[in-house]
This record gives structure tokens, sequence and C-alpha cells, in this order.
């Protein structure tokens, strides 16, 4: 475990706790102690939540441990059990809990409780968040599902009669980003090709619907960090098929179709024929993000840089979409999940980059600066770190915060996701020209600082314009400084003179920090002591060859 500022994952329990949100009819008691209440707020403020998590805590404090802590793992959970009447109860503990070894789950199993338990082994020194909800998912299904697994060699029954094909959506959680109308989409888009969705879980569902997973003909894994576990112990031990394509992008959703329609058994050129009769046109496969890029604007994004750093399936899609759909270069490719280290590996292999694989956003932010892209696509953490570079950035995977939760419907999945996605990228890199526009002209009258706040005539003819909005003189010519009086960036390092600073400044500020880089590089390694006018030049003239 390592003391941080911020955290891509919170430990496992937290995980835990998302399954346990998510669902209806289940409870988690977590042996914590009363500090660890914290991880509600995630839920009441981030996910918008009109109730508290069905959590029960122990809360034992320092008093406490000198005492019978056993004692209170049974006590709160006897009082949970009496108070909200769940169908199933998650028992774990916390990371500070874990060092007592008070094993609750065992406990609650010896409790000879008239529901299931489900005892969780949370490990948060070597685990975190995403195995934590992972985990939990699959324990609960296979506590729900054990006297359904039928004999090895049992052949999977056939689609009885002409009953449409029916599946599961796995894996959207409380949290997740964006999933619930992630579910929605993808939901429009099976209806539309003859597919009928039998249990979205762990999102929405109850313990009766996890025992109704088997019924399905196939599974979707729509969030693997959270349902890869599960899908493929239900492919292992009841026949199920599982897809492996994430429906995000044109591409990735018309592959989806492709693979959906092979497990299905049905045509996809029926779910890409266009819009239902009576379908709202919020989802259709007439995405307008290929629109755009046959328009002359588009030529604008062409060859952008692009650095793409978030959970592995959202970061693997986004490099696809980047490169072949919106034209990007991709300059970098990363996630934090080491759980799918392979996956991205082999995705950043294709874009010609190194793969960042960590948890440290430190080393990312590292990565990022020396990297130079116009956009970065990441998490919470990487708009914040765009930020202080001056850099475009688009949030496309948790962890995220209550911005990244709109009241809208916005989906990145399917064909709506695609037109969702391509605003959400874009207009960062436009509204970066216009921020552009304003910081060359920031000199004139009526950009500077001091300017009047609006461009119309003031309310009364005979008022005067406000002093601030009149042009300063200009400065008496000044002789050129002496070279001791050009600030240092470091001892022996080059200096800027104020008219190279000047002209730096007129360089669009999502390329001025990799302009600044070169050119000190090119003065230092020619001996140049002043950095001019010229000497950004001849640097760019260098580099550019």
């Amino acid at each position: 475990m390592q003391l941080t500022l911020w955290t891509y994952e919170g430990p496992p329990h937290v995980g835990a706790m998302r399954i346990a949100d998510s669902m209806r009819g289940v409870h988690l008691v977590l042996h914590a102690p009363q500090g660890d209440t914290y991880a509600d707020l995630l839920f009441t403020m981030i996910d918008r939540q009109d109730r508290r998590p069905p959590v029960s805590y122990t809360t034992f404090q320092a008093r406490d441990l000198g005492g019978d802590t056993a004692n209170l793992v049974t006590r709160a959970v006897t009082d949970a059990l009496e108070r909200f009447q769940p169908q199933v109860i998650l028992v774990g503990e916390s990371c500070t809990a874990e060092l007592i070894q008070d094993q609750p789950g065992s406990l609650a199993q010896g409790m000879r409780l008239p529901v299931p338990v489900v005892p969780l082994e949370l490990p948060a020194y070597s685990k975190k968040e995403n195995w934590g909800a992972s985990e939990t998912f699959y324990q609960l299904a296979r506590t729900l599902l054990a006297d359904r697994i039928p004999p090895p060699g049992t052949p999977r029954p056939g689609r009885e009669g002409a009953r449409r094909p029916r599946a599961n959506l796995l894996g959207p959680t409380a949290l997740a980003f964006r999933c619930r109308d992630d579910v929605t989409e993808i939901g429009i888009l099976l209806e539309k090709m003859g597919v009928d969705v039998n249990v979205v879980a762990p999102l929405g569902a109850s313990p009766d619907d996890i025992r109704r997973l088997p019924e399905a003909d196939f599974n979707i894994d729509l969030y693997p960090e959270v349902s890869r576990t599960l899908a493929t112990w239900l492919e292992r031990q009841f026949g199920m098929p599982r897809t492996k394509v994430i429906p995000m992008g044109v591409g990735a959703t018309r592959d989806f179709i492709a693979e959906v329609a092979g497990l299905a058994g049905l045509d996809p050129a029926v779910a890409l024929a266009g819009e239902l009769p009576g379908q709202a046109s919020r989802s259709s496969s007439a995405s307008r993000a290929p629109w755009y890029s046959r328009s002359v604007d588009s030529t604008y994004l062409t060859g952008k840089r692009v650095f793409i750093f978030a959970d592995a399936a959202h970061a693997i899609a986004a490099a696809r979409i980047a490169a072949e759909e919106m034209g990007f270069t991709v300059v970098g490719l990363g996630t934090f999940d080491r759980a799918f280290a392979r996956d991205v590996r082999e995705a950043a292999a294709k874009y010609g980059v190194e793969a960042l694989i960590s948890d440290d956003y430190l080393e990312v932010e590292k990565a990022i600066a020396a990297a130079s892209p116009e956009l970065v696509l990441g998490t919470q953490m990487e708009r914040h770190i765009a930020k202080r570079l001056g850099i475009a950035c688009a949030v496309i995977s948790s962890p995220i915060h209550v911005q990244d939760v709109p009241a809208r419907y916005s989906p990145v999945f399917g064909f709506e996701g695609a037109n969702v996605l391509f605003d959400a990228w874009v207009h960062p890199l436009m509204m970066g020209l216009e921020e552009h526009l304003l910081q060359m002209f920031r000199e004139d009258f009526e950009f500077h600082d001091g300017a009047a706040a609006s461009h119309l005539p003031a309310a009364s003819p005979a008022a005067p314009r406000p002093a601030a909005a009149v042009a300063p003189a200009p400065p008496a010519q000044a002789a050129p400084a002496p070279e001791a009086a050009v600030p240092a960036n470091e001892p022996g390092d080059p200096q800027w003179t104020p008219d190279g600073e000047k002209e730096l400044g007129k360089i669009p500020f999502f390329v001025r920090g990799k302009a600044r880089r070169n050119t000190e590089r090119f003065a230092l390694e020619r001996g140049i002591r002043r950095i001019t006018v010229e000497t950004l030049y001849d640097a760019k003239a260098h580099f550019s060859r």
C-alpha cells in the first residue's frame, strides 16, 4: 500500500461496496473502524445517490482492540438482518480491520442465518478496488448458483421453439463511467437486432436475477474489469459463450453487432440498416462522427497528438477511436489496472508506443509532459494533470468526479456513444484554438487584463470610456538588458531574453511547452547562452527537418 495524494483505485472493500450498492436485496456488513465510513461519500456525492449505500459497519474504536472485537461482527450482522431484511448478506473487512484477523466472514457463516451469507476475502495490501468488485460479483453469483451447476459434460440445451435469443449484460456498477446510459444504449441496440436482455447485473439486479443468469444464451462482458471473472466462470461451468468486443466507437460497435449476431444466430445487417420505426433519434446506426470526418474543417484535427491513460477497456477502445476514426496520432497509452497490463501492451504495440502500466499519478504526469500531446484522454486525475500543463483533456473512465455524472443522457457505448465521445474530444481542441487566439491578442486594448467587461458602448453617451479600456502608451525603448539580468531556469542553463519570451508566447499554448524544451535543448547543445527570437526559429527549423 502506498501513501499518496491521489489514487486511481480504492482498497478492495470499496469494490465490494460498489456491488452491494448496485444491487437490490443485498447488504454488506463491513468490519471496519469508524473512520472507514468515509467511503459512503463516494456514492452520495459523486454518484449522486438518493440514499446511503446498503452497508453496515462494526465501527470499532481503539478502546475495543483490547476486548472482543469478534463480538462486534456478530452483533452488526444480527442488527443488519433485523433492520434491513436482505435476501443475501455479504461480509468482509476493510484494510484496517484486516490487521486484526477476526475473520468476519467465517464468523457470520457460523451464525446459521436464514439467508445466504457470502464471506469475502479482501486482501487490501495486495489487491485494489476493481479486483474487489470483480471478486465480490463472482463470489456472490457462485454462491447463489451453486445448486444449478450442471454435471461435467452435460450439453447445453438449445433455444426452444421460436424464442428470441437472450443475453445477460454483465459488469455495470455504481461509480462506473456512464454505465447507466451505456446499458440503455446497448439495450436499444440489442432490441433492434432481435435479442432480449435476460438480466443486467450487478446494476439493478436482485439475488433472484442472479439465479436466472444461466437462462440466457450468452453473456455480454460489458465491463471486463468487473465481469470478466464471472463471465469466464459461466462459460466454463454452464457453457455460455461471452462477447469480447467493447462497443465503444463506430468501428467497435459494428464489430460488436457482428459478434452478437454470430452468437445469437442472427443477421447483423438488420441492426445496421437504420432506425426502427418509432425509435428515438438518440440511438441510431447513422452516427454523426463519420459525417464530420468527411468535412473540410476536420482536417484541423488530423494528426493531433493524443495521450490515453484510463482503465484498460476504455483505454484500448479510445486508442482505436483516436487512431482509426479521428485521425489522431497516439503518443501514449496506459492503464493503472495491472490485471489487464498484457492487453494494454498488445494494444500499445499497434501504435508504436510503449505501454505505461502504473498507479502512480506522478509517473503519469511525467510521461504526459514528455510526450507533449495536444489532447489527454483519461480519468479525473489526468484532467488535473492536463490543466496544470495547459493541455486539452476529456475524461473517458473512472475514477470520476461529479461533473462526469451528467444529468443528460450521455452514453459512451454504441452509435450514440460515438457521437458523445466525438463532442467530448473535439470541442476541447477547438476551444484550444480560441484560447490561443485570445492569448495572441492579449496585449490588444480589448483583451488585456484591465479591459472593460463588454464591447458594448457605455450606458450613457456622456459617460467617459473606462480608463482601463484605453491602450497604455508604449514604453520608451529600453536598452538591452545585460545577460546577468535575465532570469535563469537553472544554473548553467541557457537564458531567455525578453524578446525571445515574447515570441514564445505567440506559439499555441498546447505545444508551447514542447517548443520551449526543444529550444533550450538546441541552445544547450550549441553552447548558446541567450535564447533570442533567432534562436527560437533556428531551433524550430532544426527540429522540423
